[in-house]
């Protein structure tokens, strides 16, 4: 016999109408008493009736995954790790994920609110976005829950989670300067990313600590991806060639200024040390193992989707920072004078 909201009150020890406003992400519920029911909820199996509660709500129970610049040549582990936490967490909270790509272009074709409405979504996490999207600006306009990834901010009905880029950045490079290198090489991603912005905030925050002054002539710009990182090593160690370290803003661009290092003649780590950013599975794979900074992209996707529904029962839209952490592998070494 299929279990009821009856059933998990009993198990509970509350009354039904706190499992019925838990089960509908009412944020009124104690914490520690929303997750007790949503595990005997799950214990048991329970299914609701959601065609008759979504009539009544005119819910659909779908988030709009909005990716922008969702590519073949964005389709590595990071973003990959990022939509699998959001579907795994959707699931458990009985919501259908719809995957959408998008792009800058496309976005002054089609509204976000227009996109939305199409769709039918009850809410959307908004991924992939450079300062220029139209879609920033219009979803912290729009009444419709939203959450943004990778671009700190908040509105009534918009929230955010990101990455503590400035401070990962900050710690990449202060790891290469406690391992005594001052000439260090800085690839960056796009320069029309936030994170981008950030991580570039990150090493010059880090340099003028250590009274190393900021040199335009050691920074890159790039795609993220490997071919980027490894053009932007060649250019910069030929117009730098003191450099002792580099300083990537993706893993993939590490790998790439890597195997282009090692092309060129150069030993990774005891000719030039190598850091990158993200924490992806290549890192441990690679020799030298990179040593990075690691992101939690699954826990990332789980926590836009929890915000999301808080968002949904009624929550102003708030920022939920994530702090990354230095994984020191074989890349990077102490520089011998």
């Amino acid at each position: 016999m299929a279990a009821t909201i009856k059933d998990i009150a009993k198990m509970a020890g509350v009354s039904i109408t706190t499992v019925s406003r838990a089960l509908n992400n009412h944020t009124d519920v104690n914490r520690n008493t929303y997750k007790k029911i949503i595990k005997i909820a799950k214990q048991l199996n329970y299914q609701p009736n959601s065609s008759a509660r979504n009539l009544v709500l005119k819910k659909t129970n779908t988030i709009g995954l909005v990716i922008s610049g969702l590519t073949t040549r964005s389709g590595h582990h990071f973003i990959y790790d990022v939509i699998c936490g959001i579907n795994e967490q959707a699931k458990l909270r009985n919501y259908d994920v719809l995957l959408i790509g998008t792009s800058t272009q496309q976005q002054k074709e089609i509204s976000f609110k227009d996109l939305c409405l199409k769709r039918n979504f009850d809410g959307v996490i908004l991924a992939g976005v450079r300062t220029g999207d139209p879609y920033i600006e219009q979803a912290m306009q729009s009444d419709i829950p939203t959450v943004i990834m990778g671009v700190p901010v908040a509105t009534a009905f918009c929230g955010s989670v990101v990455t503590e880029d400035v401070s990962g950045a900050f710690s990449a490079v202060q790891h290469l300067i406690d391992f005594g290198h001052r000439h260090i090489l800085f690839i960056n991603g796009h320069k029309e990313t936030v994170v981008s912005q950030f991580r570039l905030e990150g090493y010059i925050k880090a340099l003028n600590k250590n009274g190393i002054p900021y040199n335009d002539n050691y920074v890159a710009h790039a795609n993220f991806e490997i071919e980027g990182g490894s053009q932007a090593l060649e250019s910069l160690l030929s117009h730098n060639p003191e450099a002792t370290a580099v300083f990537c803003a993706s893993d993939l661009m590490a790998y790439g200024a890597m195997m282009k290092c090692m092309e060129l003649g150069f030993k990774v780590p005891d000719d030039i040390s190598i850091i990158g950013f993200d924490g992806i599975d290549i890192t441990e794979i690679v020799k030298p193992c990179l040593t990075t900074i690691y992101q939690d992209r699954w826990q990332m996707g789980i926590s836009a989707v929890n915000m999301l529904l808080e968002l949904l029962g009624g929550s102003e839209g708030y920022i939920r920072f994530m702090s990354p952490k230095l994984v020191i592998r074989e890349s990077t070494k102490m520089l011998i004078k």
